[in-house]
């Protein structure tokens, strides 16, 4: 079964899902570290990728962690330098909640020759940056703003665009190191409008902040900043 097919059963079926999120600039200790803790913590997938890429090697993560781990790995690559052989799956993502044309389609051309030739699930993902109290490197990084936190309407309505647009996914992150979580209100108004699967990140520190989430309709949580302080942090998450 495809990695889109198996969060779509689940979204039919309430199971929630749980990834985590590994930044390719972690040590190798560092990611051995992490995956020895998630494995215990029930999560679901393996999410590699971040906004920007320092000194990290995206093969090298990946070989690591498939040397390691038996769960799906997915790239969630912040630029077309964090893609490479390896992963079971990428998400193809466009920033839909900004208007920089490079990364709502410019990117993706210059790179989807090459995702041609990868034996890899291409998973098309409607990307909205959601303010999460502070400025992230992801809102930096890109040059766009996010949708303002107590606008559930605008998030719902890029949504559902992207969701007409074709993606088979809607992504709402807050961003790497974000002070807060998207608002419960805010992802209800989401869930109820659209009929992919739903996946949302950043600011998810606490076992309670990531079924809230689950409750207001989120299928799949990201969590990864918290792992890099406390890998025991998400153990029993999901019971």
């Amino acid at each position: 079964m495809t990695v889109v097919n198996t969060i779509t059963e689940a979204k039919k079926t309430g199971k929630k899902l749980l990834a985590i999120l590994i930044d390719p600039d972690n040590s190798e200790d560092k990611i051995k570290e992490i995956l020895a803790h998630c494995q215990h913590a029930g999560a679901d997938f393996i999410f590699v990728g971040g906004s920007l890429l320092y000194k990290g090697n995206v093969s090298q993560t990946l070989s690591q962690i498939k040397d390691i781990a038996k769960l799906p790995v997915i790239l969630f690559p912040g630029s077309e330098m964090q893609v490479a052989k390896g992963a079971d799956a990428l998400l193809f993502i466009s920033l839909i909640s900004g208007r920089n044309p490079e990364l709502l389609i410019g990117k993706h051309v210059a790179i989807a020759p090459f995702l041609s030739e990868l034996n890899m699930e291409i998973i098309p993902t409607g990307y909205l940056l959601i303010d999460g109290g502070k400025q992230t490197t992801a809102s930096y990084i890109s040059q766009t703003m996010p949708i303002p936190a107590d606008k559930p309407g605008i998030a719902m309505a890029t949504a559902l665009a992207g969701c007409y647009l074709g993606h088979k996914a809607i992504y709402m992150d807050a961003g790497s190191g974000a002070e807060k979580p998207i608002s419960s209100l805010m992802l209800q108004t989401v869930a109820k409008a659209i009929s992919v699967p739903l996946i949302v990140g950043g600011g998810i520190k606490t076992k309670q902040q990531a079924w809230e989430a689950w409750n207001a309709g989120a299928d799949l949580v990201v969590v990864g900043n918290i792992l890099e302080e406390n890998g025991t942090a998400i153990q029993n998450w999901k019971k």
